[in-house]
């Protein structure tokens, strides 16, 4: 399994967290900035972690930002992308069996440093349910096509 992250300054701290705690999983991750606090846009990193998630190159993504919302907003303009917010692992879980999400979207501000982890594993570990939510998630990528 492979995993591209991001995050913009505000959520570097959550990123490095992460991806120490996937690396020691023996989890491969695919680190696509920002690379410090110093000030950083969102987009240029949302944006790349979610193009190797559409392109196949890894599996699934995780990207963070203050509030998570501007990450969310930029990776789900990624064709083929369906990027979940979570600030707890039902949300999590749910973004994943209901709506078949590919990347996570974390808050900074607003997750729980402690359920981190847990919230990264839920997203991991859960499968899409399909039936009903197939029939959803379906609707959503005919009108992406157009």
């Amino acid at each position: 399994m492979k995993i591209s992250l991001g995050s913009d300054h505000r959520g570097y701290k959550y990123k490095e967290q992460i991806k120490g705690y996937l690396n020691a999983r023996g989890i491969e991750t695919e680190d696509f900035g920002c690379s410090s606090e110093q000030s950083a846009d969102y987009p240029d990193h949302g944006i790349k972690a979610a193009e190797a998630v559409a392109s196949g190159k890894v599996e699934s993504g995780i990207i963070i930002c203050g509030s998570g919302n501007g990450m969310m907003i930029a990776a789900n303009k990624v064709e083929g992308i369906r990027a979940g917010f979570a600030i707890n692992e039902e949300m999590s879980e749910l973004a994943r069996a209901h709506n078949n999400a590919n990347v996570l979207v974390l808050s900074e501000m607003y997750t729980p440093e402690a359920k981190i982890q847990a919230i990264v594993d839920a997203f991991l570990n859960t499968k899409f349910e399909g039936g009903r939510h197939a029939r959803r998630v379906d609707k959503i990528s005919d009108y992406e096509k157009g």
